[in-house]
């Protein structure tokens, strides 16, 4: 009897092991070819389906191509997708209900939408955070929080040179830092 629960509970573990696996496997990846390198991210649709939808119809229509990452503070984020290299605004589609309520955390290294301070103001813009940045968790302080939608997998070392450029006015690197194409990983 004891052996059966036994081997019963190793079963489920290794069928919840199996299961994770696969939900990672099938997880959406982004590749972001950077002028300093690549980055790619892994998004997560069960915790985010409307950011991961939303960051994806960007990703597809080419719009991530050819903007910068136009706001760098250390110790903190790098931020991008909404500027081209001119430092023209790009025009994007309608905003997206908040999900910052989906349990995911604004740790190092998580890619987050970038907002106003209207909570449902998400478009186009991310941010990926460059440290654990707590207090963006849901509730945060305006009672919102900032919604994580997908993690670096790799280039993380891309991430560390992007924070460390020379900034100017309004946290913008000197030398633009230049998203050459973003593609979805099939």
């Amino acid at each position: 009897m004891l052996r059966r629960k036994f081997l019963a509970l190793v079963t489920a573990l290794s069928l919840a092991s199996l299961t994770s696996l696969a939900s990672a496997q099938d997880a959406p990846k982004v590749s972001l070819k950077t002028t300093l390198g690549e980055i790619v991210l892994e998004l997560n649709p069960e915790k985010a389906p409307k950011s991961v939808e939303n960051f994806v119809q960007y990703v597809r229509a080419g719009f991530y191509n050819g903007t910068i990452f136009h706001r760098v503070i250390a110790n903190f984020m790098i931020q991008g997708g909404g500027y081209d290299a001119k430092g023209n605004l790009k025009p994007t589609r309608d905003p997206i209900e908040i999900e910052s309520k989906n349990g995911l955390r604004n740790r190092q290294y998580t890619v987050a939408m970038a907002r106003t301070s209207d909570p449902n103001s998400a478009n186009s813009q991310f941010f990926i955070n460059t440290n654990d940045n707590r207090f963006l968790d849901y509730p945060g302080q305006d009672g919102w929080g900032y919604a994580v939608f997908g993690k670096v997998i790799k280039g993380a070392d891309v991430v560390d040179k992007i924070e460390a450029v020379q900034t100017g006015r309004r946290d913008k690197p000197l030398q633009d830092v230049v998203i050459e194409s973003a593609n979805l990983i099939e």
